[in-house]
């Protein structure tokens, strides 16, 4: 766009927001339930965060048809407007998903297996991190706060209020704490 000199709707840029805010926290749940998974909680908590993100393919599916691969952002805009029926659905989602996270959070955060096989293991530097360049939740949860849409705001994010989760240790459980925080920052930028 910026190389052909295309001009996108405002209200495209929303939707964009919207969309991308929307995708964060499904890769979120996925990763926090794989590392339960992988931490021995087997099925259960993999299943119910995959249930929250099924609430989020079918917002999806609504904007574009697609599911996993969406195909819903376009060179100049978004395929097409959303559809009525989408904004109840996103509104519900929106006012239910904090809840959802504080229930993770109280099951997650404080569990003594949790703390036990997640804090000071898999400790990423800072150094090493920019060395390897790291990106997203991973780069934050050593400290660094770096976020494009802080650093150099695209689409709507310039006119948003959002914090940015960093943290301290850039181990494993640093880095779950990241994507909750996030989690709860993108149910903030969605609402705005």
């Amino acid at each position: 766009e910026k190389l052909g000199d295309i001009a996108v709707p405002e209200r495209a840029m929303y939707l964009r927001v919207i969309s991308a805010e929307l995708q964060r926290i499904a890769s979120h749940l996925v990763a926090t339930g794989f590392l339960l998974n992988e931490l021995g909680a087997l099925a259960t908590p993999l299943i119910y965060c995959f249930r929250e993100r099924e609430r989020i393919l079918e917002m999806f599916e609504m904007l574009c048809g697609a599911r996993i691969t969406v195909s819903y952002m376009r060179p100049g805009g978004v395929l097409q407007d959303a559809p009525e029926d989408f904004w109840p659905r996103l509104d519900e989602f929106v006012n239910t998903m904090p809840g959802y996270i504080d229930e993770m959070e109280g099951l997650i955060t404080e569990n003594e297996i949790v703390l036990v096989r997640t804090r000071d293991v898999g400790i990423i530097t800072p150094e090493s991190a920019i060395a390897g360049s790291v990106t997203g939740p991973v780069l934050r949860s050593t400290g660094v706060a770096w976020d494009l849409r802080k650093a150099e705001p695209h689409e709507v994010y310039d006119r948003v209020e959002f914090d940015v989760p960093i943290g301290s240790v850039g181990d494993t459980y640093d880095r779950y704490l990241v994507r909750v925080q996030e989690m709860r920052q993108s149910v903030r930028i969605i609402k705005q």
